[in-house]
């Protein structure tokens, strides 16, 4: 089974952005794919491990009748 795929949007606190399943940097110059099978596994692995950790969160925030916005600060 393989893991689920991120979701688009900007990976937090990076130059890269997720948009139509391709990973893309950003910069003051415009915008570039990333082409390297590597590195969009590493960035595959990092925006699903963030992702999971939102998750974590806004459940424990839950259980303390908190904001349950994880989306916030880390």
């Amino acid at each position: 089974m393989s893991a689920p795929a991120p979701r688009p949007g900007r990976l937090p606190r990076s130059p890269v952005v997720l948009r139509d399943g391709r990973w893309w940097l950003v910069g003051r110059s415009g915008t570039i794919p990333v082409s390297d099978p590597e590195v969009t596994a590493v960035l595959d692995e990092l925006a699903q491990a963030m992702a999971a950790a939102d998750r974590t969160v806004s459940a424990l925030r839950s259980r303390q009748g908190g904001p349950s916005d994880a989306g916030g600060r880390r």
